[in-house]
């Protein structure tokens, strides 16, 4: 209602108002509460047949009437099949590390290719070492010929049971290679008596009835250096005796380049008698098995060991030494079955594969023989350079021994 304009006041209106019992008197009666009544039932029935049935699930109580514990497998799974459990992926997520203990080694990326120097593969050169001193001056200076970059190669010696001047020497001269024009990456000296005496007379140490136990000390002690200087870098291990007395400067690119498991050159020696220089062959240790070798081993006693290039024993295999041409083409390859120590170049994943140099009898071989024995068992291919020398120094072998 509209009031007069000069009739609008505050009780001119209120008198027009419904008391509060005239609104609580109407509110009650029965027709419209009734009224009220059937507009909230239309309004639930409305909502029901307009509503999807799934939108519905929420005033639905899945599953039996008891406990999850007491439910069965399939009741279990009746009761929440119409679950989804939410999956977030994200594969990118990084696991944040703060432990300093810990350590990450990542070997693939560690190959051994002919293309070494291109990728810059690391090579440890190893060297055992006992009452060598008068080797170690010539020894550094073929080491300091070398043409494969020195960054890229690490030293390390294992010197044992020596009764000479053989650490202090080695101490001083890897001091001065290393202060000098073109050091190494790395130098490393490790120290390890075996307890294991032999005389330094040739005769002796060279004789027949020496060579198990020598093999076997031997063996031990390459396995110690190996297992002391292995890096998780290291790509090659070059194995090189300290009494060699010549060699071609490019001798790591030219094993390389061949890319096979575990290779040796052929070793040989200079004698000069009257003046006049005689090429001698060293190194019987390399060879290729006979049906007469195999024959033998068949019949002898597990824990025997042989040794090649004495009268004693006759298996009548192929020696490396006997073989090749220094003046052909060096890069000829011969497959091999036994290999001598004096210059090995093997794959650094050779040894990581658990290939190493037996102290005991395998096969009847031990040390850089039985080394090839295993690594043949193991599948990796051993090879020889026939037309390749290294030159080993002259030591005066005895006469009817190889």
């Amino acid at each position: 209602m509209v009031l007069p304009k000069h009739n609008a006041t505050w009780k001119a209106s209120e008198s027009r108002l419904l008391s509060p019992r005239g609104l609580w008197l109407i509110a009650i009666r029965s027709r419209l509460l009734l009224c009220l009544a059937v507009s909230a039932f239309l309004l639930l029935l409305w909502r029901g047949f307009g509503t999807p049935s799934y939108k519905m699930d929420r005033f639905y109580c899945w599953g039996p009437p008891k406990a999850p514990m007491d439910m069965s497998t399939n009741e279990r799974v009746a009761w929440t099949r119409h679950l989804q459990t939410p999956v977030i992926f994200n594969h990118h997520a990084p696991i944040e590390v703060n432990a300093t203990t810990i350590q990450h080694v990542n070997l693939n990326p560690i190959k051994s290719t002919p293309h070494a120097i291109v990728n810059e593969e690391r090579v440890l050169i190893l060297t055992p070492l006992k009452d060598a001193a008068q080797f170690l001056t010539k020894y550094f200076e073929l080491l300091v010929e070398l043409t494969y970059p020195h960054h890229l190669i690490d030293l390390a010696f294992l010197v044992g049971d020596s009764e000479d001047d053989t650490f202090a020497v080695l101490a001083a001269e890897i001091n001065r290679l290393q202060q000098g024009p073109a050091p190494f990456r790395s130098t490393m000296i490790v120290e390890k008596d075996f307890h294991f005496q032999l005389s330094q007379e040739v005769k002796e140490r060279h004789s027949y009835e020496a060579q198990g136990p020598r093999r076997k000390a031997l063996g031990r002690a390459r396995n110690y250096l190996l297992s002391a200087a292995l890096k998780p870098e290291h790509s090659w291990v070059y194995w090189r005796d300290v009494d060699i007395e010549e060699n071609p400067p490019t001798i790591i690119e030219d094993f390389v380049a061949h890319d096979v498991d575990i290779l040796v050159p052929n070793i040989w020696f200079h004698r000069y008698e009257d003046g006049v220089d005689i090429e001698g062959r060293f190194d019987y240790n390399s060879w290729i098995e006979s049906p007469k070798g195999i024959k033998l081993t068949n019949t002898l006693p597990k824990d025997v060991i042989l040794a090649e290039g004495y009268k004693e024993v006759d298996t009548g295999r192929t020696y490396l030494a006997t073989m090749g041409d220094r003046h052909a083409n060096k890069h000829v390859e011969v497959e091999l079955d036994g290999v001598g120590g004096v210059s090995i170049m093997v794959k650094a994943d050779v040894h990581r594969s658990g290939i190493n140099f037996p102290c005991y009898a395998f096969e009847n071989q031990a040390e850089t023989e039985g080394f090839a024995k295993m690594a043949k068992r193991a599948g990796y291919k051993v090879v020889g350079l026939p037309n390749y020398v290294v030159w080993h120094v002259d030591t005066l072998e005895e006469p009817g021994n190889a």
